[in-house]
């Protein structure tokens, strides 16, 4: 078997477009955009870059955006203001500030300092609560594009059985969450699990997100299962060279799956994306309209 290539580039743009359609729908009604304000500290490139990218996406889907870029040096109270400010303007309906954050801040004091209404990242413990009662929530970006990348390729997700690798609070959990909200059996497995390779043999849906370059290999995949890779790790190559790697050995697993994001190409596309469409959301939610059809 030679495993379907899932397109999260592909599925984004349609997503992108949806949100774009929605946001033109907001301005003639409201007479705004929906704005999405990111907050860069210091100029870590990995987080310049994703911050551009993030902008640019903004841009393009007719949303305002607020870049505001302070130095690594800035004290975490000057922030903590910043965020104070972002709550408080009207114009700002979805605020992400970028990880990681210098050392000298507190990266949750930060985090829960935002407007739960304006917390399109999902990281936020109100709706962290929310989403693990099953009460409307904004949910993180990249879970949030796993479950429509499954959904896409697989429809109904209800009875099939999932396993989750890695329990971080920004992937892992939330991702376990959803998957049992669609009716999955979750599993959530990690560093510590006995047996890996057995535990993973059983899913129907493998989500990988330990941060670990092709832990995952093809001989751990059920025949036909769907494979969800969140890791994006540049790994040294022998000449010298940087290749980006996800948590799955690709090419083993490709030859045993019937479906499977690719690394690059796959989850990371949707990403930005949902950080779009949370927006809109936002945007809604705060006017008081019901949230947007189609997104």
């Amino acid at each position: 078997m030679t495993a379907r290539i899932i397109d999260g580039k592909a599925a984004a743009a349609d997503l992108r477009r949806r949100v774009a359609d929605v946001a033109a729908k907001f301005r003639d009604r409201t007479g705004r955009s929906p704005g999405l304000a990111v907050v860069l500290v210091g100029e870590h490139p990995p987080s310049a870059a994703y911050v551009r990218s993030k902008v640019k996406a903004t841009v393009e889907a007719g949303l305002e955006s607020f870049e505001h870029r302070i130095p690594a040096e800035t004290s975490q109270e000057r922030l903590l203001a910043l965020v104070d400010g972002l709550n408080a303007d009207p114009a700002v309906d979805g605020i992400l500030v970028q990880l990681p954050l210098p050392k000298h801040v507190d990266d949750q004091a930060v985090l829960t300092r935002i407007d739960p209404e304006k917390d399109v990242d999902g990281f936020h413990p109100v709706n962290v609560g929310r989403l693990s009662i099953g009460l409307p929530a904004l949910v993180a970006c990249t879970p949030l594009g796993c479950l429509m990348l499954l959904q896409q390729e697989l429809g109904d997700l209800g009875g099939k059985e999932a396993v989750v690798v890695g329990r971080s609070n920004i992937v892992g959990k939330p991702m376990a969450q959803l998957l049992l909200q669609s009716n999955c059996t979750v599993t959530v497995a990690h560093s510590r699990t006995r047996d890996l390779p057995d535990v993973v043999r059983r899913a129907d849906i493998v989500v990988a997100a330990v941060g670990r370059p092709e832990l995952i290999r093809g001989s751990w995949i059920k025949h036909g299962a769907t494979v969800i890779d969140v890791g994006q790790e540049r790994v040294e190559q022998p000449d010298g060279t940087r290749k980006l790697l996800g948590d799955v050995a690709y090419g083993e697993a490709a030859e045993v799956a019937g479906a499977i994001t690719p690394v690059p190409g796959g989850v990371g596309p949707m990403t930005i994306a949902c950080l779009l469409r949370n927006t809109a959301v936002a945007a809604h939610r705060r006017s008081g309209l019901p949230d947007p059809e189609g997104l």
